[in-house]
């Protein structure tokens, strides 16, 4: 039976985001706000969680996955970064977009695309998101939660914990952040290339 904890948007309670920390730690998955969407999250290094997740949204194992970080310094350890890229990064984040990059040694395997060993990014502008990655200090692993069969992903808690109470660890009632998914830019190469189009603006990209 998942855990339900209603965090405030504008001022989560310390906490409350404590003890969803350390949820994660112990190898928990957790529904959280994002910017854009809801999404499950869990340990950068917990492949039973991940299996999880793969379970409850029925992915292959080439979906790309994301690492969700609080800020670009974080993001530098597990993506390469090169000048122009870093300029466009600093100019949109946070904000609700993913950047697929070139992965660093720190990123596990399973994270990786198989063939380009490449990585999903991103820096979300969301309070909650934000005092949860401060508090663990690290990235999370990350996907927008959108059952398997569904065009949209779920945007109301209570529905999300009846559904998955059983499958996850905690949800958290962050109040309606939104049903657009991130725009997806691929960075990896010499110039952006549009993945997905969603909420986040492309014209910095000069898409």
């Amino acid at each position: 039976m998942s855990q339900f904890f209603q965090i405030h948007p504008d001022n989560p309670q310390a906490r409350l985001i404590k003890q969803a920390a350390d949820i994660i730690r112990a190898g928990g998955i957790v529904v959280y706000p994002t910017d854009s969407a809801y999404a499950l999250g869990c340990h950068i290094g917990d492949k039973r969680a991940l299996d999880t997740i793969r379970r409850i949204r029925k992915l292959d194992d080439k979906h790309n996955f994301t690492l969700v970080c609080r800020d670009l310094s974080e993001l530098a350890n597990f993506a390469r970064v090169d000048n122009t890229a870093y300029r466009l990064l600093k100019a949109a984040t946070p904000g609700p977009y993913t950047f697929i990059l070139k992965a660093t040694p720190e990123v596990p395997r399973r994270l990786l695309h198989a063939k380009r060993k490449t990585i999903g990014l991103r820096v979300p502008e969301n309070n909650i998101a934000q005092a949860l990655l401060a508090e663990l200090n690290e990235p999370m692993m990350s996907v927008t939660l959108i059952m398997p069969g569904d065009d949209d992903p779920l945007i109301d808690p209570y529905e999300i914990r009846n559904l998955l109470e059983h499958d996850v660890d905690l949800v958290i009632d962050g109040g309606y952040c939104g049903l657009e998914m991130t725009t997806v830019i691929d960075l990896a190469d010499d110039e952006p290339v549009l993945v997905r189009r969603g909420k986040g603006d492309i014209a910095p990209f000069g898409l």
